[in-house]
């Protein structure tokens, strides 16, 4: 969902503008269409076109939207250390009972020092952040489960809390990260695992290891997901041409290029970003969902025989691009005709 009014960081008149009426009308096209499920990412500063610029709020875009969609999956993205863990499963509660039990939790563990020091929250180093979120999620698990809930730890500590009416079903808890420390928490209290944008080969030892890491642990299957950016033509040329378009870097920096810069300060990935890769978020551009439906669909149906089960797409300009792929890769693709 491009809470940020857009995905392209190196083009600053890209549109729609970051509005509610934006977000609804695209929630709402997209279950016409046959999407499955929306990602509500959290940042209360605009990381993709600059921190000057509005973003949306995650949750109560997720509460408005609840109420006016019907069938498709409101994923909202949460950062433990901006949300007391009591209150977060209280709200969210409540969100999934207005969807009639369709909200997941992605669980992110803050990588913005700047954000959170400029709104007075803790930031946690890097470990710490792990072991944050773990305490948070035993919280809100308890809390979801359990009539009532108490709790002493390191950061929380709660006496006989309660949370009703309970939600629907308990949301689906997603989570990504490529540190030692994130996926041992993940693979121990998470549902499911996504990543950033990669090529098959590097996605299938990802899915194994974690697969593993589940198994060791104790824990159900796992989906895996992973994001990703796509650009469908007619023609590889003219997708070709649109990829150009989308990562020529402008003479002067856009304005989000110092918090890309700090990102890759505070995280620890497997491999060095590209700094060509600025101008899309989330390594989108790596898995090459670049061309004809025929070409997009041979690739999706290849990290589909590794174990991937969802794809986190961007695209741009959204409302189009999303039709466009929904007609030409996902409605045939249902229909076995592609």
């Amino acid at each position: 969902m491009p809470v940020f009014g857009g995905w392209l960081r190196n083009d600053p008149d890209e549109g729609p503008a970051a509005s509610w009426e934006a977000v609804r009308d695209l929630t709402l096209r997209s279950e016409e269409k046959g999407w499955d499920l929306s990602l509500i990412a959290e940042l209360y500063l605009n990381d993709i076109k600059g921190i000057e610029q509005p973003a949306l709020d995650a949750w109560s875009t997720a509460a408005a939207l609840a109420a006016v969609t019907r069938s498709i999956e409101l994923m909202v993205a949460v950062r433990p250390n901006f949300h007391h863990p009591a209150l977060l499963a209280k709200q969210a509660a409540n969100i999934d009972r207005i969807s009639g039990g369709r909200l997941a939790l992605n669980v992110v563990s803050s990588w913005w020092k700047a954000e959170a020091e400029q709104y007075g929250l803790a930031f946690d180093q890097h470990d710490d952040r792990y072991a944050r979120t773990a305490e948070w999620l035993t919280v809100v698990d308890g809390l979801w489960r359990d009539e009532r809930f108490t709790h002493e730890g390191e950061r929380y500590r709660l006496k006989d809390a309660i949370v009703a009416p309970k939600p629907v079903r308990r949301p689906v808890v997603y989570a990504g990260g490529e540190s030692e420390a994130a996926k041992t928490l993940i693979a121990t209290q998470c549902d499911a695992y996504v990543m950033h944008g990669d090529p098959v080969e590097a996605i299938a030892p990802k899915i194994a290891d974690m697969r593993a890491r589940r198994e060791k642990a104790g824990g159900p299957p796992m989906p895996f997901g992973m994001a990703a950016y796509v650009i469908v033509r007619e023609t590889e040329a003219a997708a070709q041409a649109e990829l150009e378009r989308i990562t020529a870097m402008p003479s002067e920096p856009p304005p989000g290029f110092a918090n890309f810069d700090q990102w890759l300060s505070g995280t620890e990935l497997e491999r060095t970003l590209k700094l060509q890769e600025y101008s899309v978020s989330n390594r989108g551009l790596r898995p090459n969902l670049v061309g004809t439906p025929e070409q997009i669909a041979d690739r999706i149906r290849a990290y589909e025989a590794v174990g991937l089960d969802l794809l986190l797409l961007q695209m741009s300009p959204q409302a189009e691009e999303m039709d466009r792929f929904a007609d030409t890769v996902m409605a045939p693709m249902k229909a076995g005709k592609l």
